[in-house]
């Protein structure tokens, strides 16, 4: 099984500490290595026929050096020139393996994901990799512990499963929290982790359904035979992405295809899709405060609150439930219930032209 970690994302939520060349996937939200770094140290006992690491030309350089560690020709860096969200990078993930092996497994994976049970994670990929060889489109779908607002979900027909593999039936955006309550009350559906796995050939074969001009593209190009020349492809990469359009393999194939099942799966999962998400997987103090990379940090009265304070003493008094990030250049203050809106100070930096905080 090849495994392609999808590394390109700019990680806006987690501003100030990330950023265009140092996205959350590079960082070390959690102390020690970086969270791309620690995807794949997860999937290595798995012994991977290969690692594609997909992600942009601004990020090439830093992703390397992180994973300096893999050694052997094991890991491939793929650069995209633009961003054009998963469904080019995975085309073209999967056009590359094909080029070797058209049979091959792949599985998918986000780079910038916490799996606590990394055992169940690595059992969950073995078993899609076998219903994958019976030309299934797999997902992974993670069972609800919470009505949560920001995932989106898969609904299953758990009456007509074998193995652990049910049948999805459709995918649902994210939901309003009453939506949500009802979802998860109803037992069969499953928060969408965005993890994948089938054979290069049949996702190749399901974009050519439902994205025609994407798979012209990638039929056009030419894969060197030896992944150590991969960058030999980069202005045929080039010529190809400025020409697509940028969508998600969820929206561009996933809920339109046939043959798309789910394994609901169990192993301590979360996006980390913004500031927010930490609290749950990082120790807190007696008050619910949680610090970020050993930061120094005095509280006084002062509830779930969530600091990291760089290199900065952070003093707290009388307040609750605030994200407080400092970086040297930049400071963030904002309620946790409103993280998910810190991409909004990104685009409005973007747009007065404060190019150096981004």
């Amino acid at each position: 099984m090849y495994v392609v970690i999808l590394a390109g994302g700019s990680g806006t939520r987690f501003w100030p500490l990330s950023r265009r060349k140092t996205p959350k996937q590079l960082m070390s939200v959690f102390g020690g290595r970086s969270m791309l770094q620690r995807t794949v140290e997860r999937i290595l006992p798995l012994n991977p026929e290969g690692i594609l690491v997909v992600t942009n030309t601004l990020q090439a350089k830093e992703t390397e050096r992180q994973l300096s560690f893999v050694t052997g020709d094991l890991l491939t860096i793929v650069e995209e020139p633009l961003a054009r969200n998963t469904a080019p990078a995975i085309g073209l993930a999967a056009e590359i393996i094909a080029s070797r092996d058209p049979a091959a497994v792949m599985a998918v994976l986000p780079a910038d994901h916490y799996i606590q049970d990394e055992d169940a994670f690595r059992a969950a990929l073995d078993q899609a990799r076998l219903a994958a060889g019976n030309m299934s489109l797999v997902t992974l779908g993670i069972r609800p512990t919470a009505p949560e607002t920001g995932y989106g979900y898969i609904e299953a027909d758990l009456g007509d499963g074998r193995g652990g593999v049910f049948p999805v039936r459709r995918f649902l955006e994210k939901p309003r929290h009453e939506k949500a309550l009802e979802l998860v009350a109803a037992g069969n559906c499953f928060w969408n982790s965005g993890m994948f796995v089938w054979r290069a050939d049949v996702i190749i074969d399901r974009i050519r359904t439902h994205m025609p001009d994407l798979y012209t593209g990638l039929e056009s190009l030419r894969v060197p035979p030896r992944l150590r020349e991969i960058r030999t492809m980069a202005h045929q990469v080039e010529a190809l992405y400025e020409t697509i359009q940028a969508e998600s393999i969820d929206y561009g194939v996933m809920e339109k295809a046939d043959g798309v099942v789910v394994i609901p799966s169990s192993f301590g999962w979360s996006d980390v899709g913004s500031w927010s998400a930490l609290p749950a997987l990082l120790e807190a103090d007696d008050c619910g405060n949680v610090t970020v990379d050993n930061s120094q940090v005095v509280t006084l009265d002062s509830h779930g609150c969530l600091v990291l304070g760089g290199e900065k003493l952070v003093a707290l008094l009388g307040v609750r439930d605030l994200v407080v990030v400092n970086t040297g250049d930049a400071v963030l203050v904002c309620p946790r219930e409103r993280a998910q809106e810190v991409k909004h100070i990104v685009e409005e930096l973007a747009g007065r032209g404060l190019s150096g905080f981004l």
